[in-house]
């Protein structure tokens, strides 16, 4: 497309994986891409949750040796993350528009073509699995199949919705404080992984509290703002969706119910 007519390559030696790191700017604002591996095998396309991005999100793949080997022989990995998500992000300017959940799909579809993907796979998590989803019924032809890690599956419920508008508030007067952090890892874990026997936090979760710390807050609502205005839609898929789905979810998660009820959209 004309307007992801150039991009910005930057290699960083710690980035795992030995990845490349690329800035793509679309019709609707400059997406940051981690590409890892042979770019001549089939892709796979990540999109995290609300506040993550490739590292904080996907590290549990990136450092296991055994599941980045696998990966990396069957794929090329295509990290992308959120709108001001990415590592060393600056704010996004009030003068930007505020993107919608369409315009997320959207924005990935220019992704697509600016590195020349026919067809990708899709792993994403909680809102990046709505994301990826609404990419897969917008753009059929080019969804192969999805990987949904505990996706949200329809509009917010009131409760949700104004618990959300809460974080809003936070973000928006004390950005990520650590009461809004406290908030988004009981989204990310489970109560037993976030207290342990010991009193002491695990690594993974002390790891992902630092990550936090480097996320601009103002731009974390802008994501959630586009993941709460589902409550204005219908929030649901019109239609099945024929695309090999593999869900994952756990027991304590926020949306397990829906998954189970909704699984009969994806066939």
């Amino acid at each position: 497309m004309g307007e992801s007519s150039d991009s910005v390559s930057i290699d960083i030696d710690l980035i795992p994986l030995g990845g490349k790191e690329c800035t793509v700017k679309t019709s609707k604002g400059s997406m940051s891409v981690l590409v890892c591996g042979d770019r001549e095998k089939p892709a796979l396309i990540t999109y995290p949750d609300v506040a993550l991005n490739y590292v904080s999100c996907f590290q549990g793949l990136l450092f296991c040796p055994e599941a980045a080997s696998l990966l990396l022989h069957n794929f090329c990995i295509y990290h992308i993350d959120a709108p001001g998500h990415e590592l060393g992000a600056d704010v996004i300017s009030s003068d930007e528009p505020l993107l919608c959940v369409d315009d997320l799909a959207d924005q990935i579809a220019e992704v697509l073509d600016f590195f020349g993907l026919r067809e990708v796979l899709c792993l994403g998590v909680t809102a990046g699995a709505y994301v990826l989803t609404l990419l897969a019924m917008k753009y059929k032809e080019r969804v192969l199949g999805l990987i949904l890690v505990s996706p949200i599956c329809k509009s917010p419920s009131w409760t949700e919705w104004l618990y959300n508008k809460v974080l809003m508030n936070l973000l928006y007067f004390y950005g990520m404080c650590g009461v809004l952090k406290e908030c988004l890892l009981q989204r990310y874990f489970s109560k037993e992984l976030r207290c342990s026997v010991q009193g002491a936090e695990s690594d993974i979760i002390l790891t992902c509290r630092r990550l936090l710390d480097e996320r601009q807050g103002l731009n974390v609502m802008r994501f959630l703002q586009a993941i709460n205005a589902l409550f204005y839609g219908t929030g649901e898929p019109n239609s099945i969706l024929w695309l090999p789905t593999c869900w994952i979810f756990g027991k304590p998660t926020w949306h397990v119910n829906e998954n189970i009820t909704k699984e009969g959209y994806f066939l």
